[in-house]
């Protein structure tokens, strides 16, 4: 009888203890990426040189059957250009007169054009700036004349692997710059600084800045514009959804996604993800960061937006435009002026946006938290059942010689 007991205890315990290192396993290994794409970097393809301001960077990532193309250019507005294509041998093709030129669309073409699955292209527009003497952040009023971000002239583009970064200056700055720096990923991971957007070989990440700009005003606060033509669904809606407070954007319990769909239900083609905050210095730490809000995505003229990119005109023939607006800074947050620096990043990709889990430093003090006490019980359990044994022993009857 005592064995019985205690062989019944045993296995109860041990399914059990099975059971919670499992569940433990699962969350430390579970969602690591094993999907991976090679990248192959090229600058301005098939041109021998470009002029200042007109560069073109073409990252190829190439799947297991598919490709992703990323064309980066700052000729007019900066816009990044996204392309997939159902085969891994597809090839950008640029006639670079007509290219230089914008004003001839397909001037460059993704081939064979029948293996493209969905395109879109993200512009940065304008800057605007007003002056909220009430520090209400309501930009309604009060607006200085819009940097037009198509009439700056931009730097070549600093390359580092898959990263290229180009700044640029208004003639109306009398200091500083607007700077914006492409990342493209081979795998999962997340970004290096704040806010740490977790990113999938299926995405780029866009980090913008100002830096050193004299604000035109004490209480200066800025809004950035984006606009963004598809081929086929647009970025027709932003979705806020909540997001765990991890250490990697700590105190950020949201995150928007700006996303292309045929409809509410249907699969997501697209999208632009970020989080709602910005960062008032170049290496940020949490007193550093400021909330963001967003628009609407209103409709836009197409031909307007393409005239603003020499990108947008050379490769689309038609589509839809859409652009909202990302203000910084909320009521009562410093302004522009404490320290002349603003910082702001999205990622932009094809299929379902990256979603955060808890990180391997969360996971291992959940597991000592919640397996620790597993173990106590664990012991416990063992020492009742041996206790039981102990007591049913005492209590059997003696063999009579």
């Amino acid at each position: 009888m005592a064995t019985a007991m205690e062989t019944r205890c045993s296995r109860v315990w041990s399914s059990f203890l099975f059971w919670v290192l499992g569940t433990l396993s699962q969350g430390l290994v579970g969602g690591a990426a094993s999907y991976t794409r090679q990248l192959s970097v090229e600058l301005n393809p098939g041109a021998p040189s470009v002029p200042l301001s007109s560069e073109l960077l073409h990252v190829r990532a190439v799947g297991n059957n598919d490709t992703l193309h990323f064309l980066f250019s700052s000729q007019g507005a900066p816009t990044l250009l996204l392309v997939h294509t159902n085969t891994s041998s597809s090839t950008v093709k640029v006639s670079w007169p007509q290219f230089l030129a914008r004003n001839t669309s397909g001037s460059l073409r993704v081939e064979p054009e029948d293996s493209i699955l969905y395109s879109t292209a993200v512009l940065f527009s304008r800057l605007l700036e007003y002056d909220d003497v009430n520090d209400t952040a309501t930009p309604t009023s009060n607006f200085f004349p819009p940097y037009e971000l198509q009439n700056f002239s931009w730097s070549r583009f600093n390359l580092s692997g898959p990263t290229a970064l180009v700044c640029g200056a208004d003639a109306n700055f009398t200091s500083g710059s607007l700077c914006l720096q492409l990342s493209v990923f081979e795998s999962e991971g997340h970004g290096n600084l704040w806010p740490r957007l977790l990113h999938s070989a299926n995405a780029s990440q866009l980090r913008v800045w100002l830096d050193g700009v004299l604000p035109r005003a004490d209480h200066s606060r800025f809004l950035l514009e984006l606009q963004a033509v598809s081929g086929a669904a647009p970025l027709s809606r932003v979705d806020v959804h909540q997001s765990i407070d991890d250490e990697f954007t700590p105190s950020i319990f949201k995150v928007s996604q700006w996303v292309s769909s045929e409809n509410s239900s249907s699969d997501i083609l697209g999208f632009v993800q970020w989080k709602p905050v910005a960062y008032r210095r170049p290496s940020p730490a949490v007193e550093d960061a400021t909330p963001c809000r967003h628009s609407d995505p209103r409709a836009q003229s197409e031909k307007a937006v393409a005239a603003r990119s020499g990108l947008i005109t050379a490769f689309f023939s038609g589509g839809e435009a859409v652009g909202l607006n990302v203000s910084f800074g909320l009521a009562g947050e410093p302004f522009y002026n404490s320290t002349k620096f603003l910082s702001w990043t999205a990622l932009v990709g094809i299929g379902s946006p990256p979603v955060d889990s808890f990180s391997p430093l969360v996971l291992t003090i959940m597991a000592v938290c919640l397996g620790t006490p597993m173990i106590l019980l664990l012991l416990g359990g063992v020492c009742v059942c041996l206790h039981k044994r102990r007591a049913a022993s005492e209590t059997a009857y003696e063999p009579i010689n």
